[in-house]
């Protein structure tokens, strides 16, 4: 191993996350774990998995030099890696988890959502706790710069009023035929808008009726629509939390839109922040230029942000640097189970719908 390199990795699963991301040239690069891995100087990938012959002899085109596995158990009876990325389908996260955890790895860096419930979940955690594992859940958005400028100026904007964290795509929300497979967006990307929102108050979203400190309650679901040809397919949602930071926390996701969006709005009191795929604003309170009297809220002229998140960088240099003893990771195997305790109580209040 060369001196620069300390940690080696492996990869179960191949497809988008895992690699083809990664040539994207629209995206921010690096844009999956294959490249992120491969640009930093301390981590050398040393194996590749998929069970999907054609995503794996696309990935070692790319890393010609690393030995593929068709299987994960064929992939621990050959190797020890320091590091193991879990970037399969979502109804296959508990099993090649469970295995990973098995081989006793420095680290599994786990694809967000921890796993399909919080059954399965809470047997990942068990199996980390038994076998001394660590766990790492990649929720990109804590790792990158503009939402930790977001996360560092709310601080600024008093008391938080509201927040507003939405979600637009054109896969359905919620139905319970997916319920095995993962394939809706309550789950898939809902994860998201949940722990980033979870990320930036810094506390457990409850239902502030009922709730008490740092327990999340059922939320209130304040409307739902369904596909008009499948009443079985819910298609919009809007959610009501409360937080000891903010009394009105709204979550809405749309199945039934022709562009993907995903953003958060944060009113202060002197201030407020709207963040989300390709922009980042910020706004003060200050003397209006409008009405005599008033104060108005104007851009933030102070905040320079750079030109790149570094969303995928930051995440594997948390990595190295908790390896290294010198940081605690930043998005946790509870961080990620806190996220999935919240989905599963909205998915709870859509059945009963249904």
């Amino acid at each position: 191993m060369s001196r620069a390199h300390k940690y080696t990795a492996a990869i179960i699963g191949t497809g988008r996350i895992g690699f083809s991301l990664g040539l994207d040239r629209k995206r921010e690069q690096p844009a999956s774990h294959t490249m992120a891995l491969l640009a930093n100087r301390r981590i050398r990938v040393i194996a590749g998995c998929d069970k999907d012959a054609t995503h794996l002899e696309d990935w070692h085109r790319y890393c010609s030099e690393v030995a593929t596995y068709s299987s994960y158990g064929y992939l621990f009876a050959a190797c020890n890696p320091d590091i193991v990325v879990i970037a399969v389908n979502e109804d296959a996260h508990l099993e090649a988890t469970l295995a990973a955890i098995r081989s006793r790895p420095k680290l599994v860096i786990l694809e967000k959502p921890v796993a399909l419930n919080m059954k399965d979940g809470l047997r990942i955690a068990d199996a980390a706790a038994s076998f001394k594992v660590p766990v790492m859940v990649n929720h990109e958005r804590r790792f990158a710069l503009d939402y930790a400028a977001a996360k560092s100026y709310m601080a600024g904007i008093g008391g938080i009023q509201s927040m507003t964290a939405e979600l637009d795509s054109g896969l359905r929300v919620y139905s319970r035929n997916d319920e095995s497979t993962g394939a809706y967006s309550l789950l898939h990307d809902g994860t998201h808008l949940v722990d980033i929102v979870q990320f930036l108050l810094g506390d457990k979203l409850y239902n502030g009726a009922t709730a008490k400190k740092s327990v999340i309650y059922d939320p209130v679901l304040t409307s739902i629509c369904c596909d008009e040809k499948d009443p079985s397919v819910v298609r919009n949602v809007s959610v009501h939390f409360s937080s000891d930071k903010c009394p009105d926390v709204t979550i809405r996701i749309s199945g039934r839109s022709n562009y993907f969006g995903f953003g958060v709005d944060i009113c202060g009191t002197d201030g407020r922040i709207r963040i989300g795929n390709g922009y980042a604003e910020f706004y003060r309170r200050e003397q209006s230029k409008l009405y005599t009297g008033f104060y108005s809220l104007a851009p933030d002229k102070r905040i320079k942000l750079p030109k790149k998140t570094r969303y995928f960088s930051n995440m594997v240099e948390n990595a190295v640097d908790f390896l290294d003893g010198k940081a605690p990771l930043r998005s946790t195997l509870q961080d990620g189970l806190a996220d999935l305790d919240v989905l599963e109580r909205i998915c709870a209040l859509l059945q009963d719908e249904l």
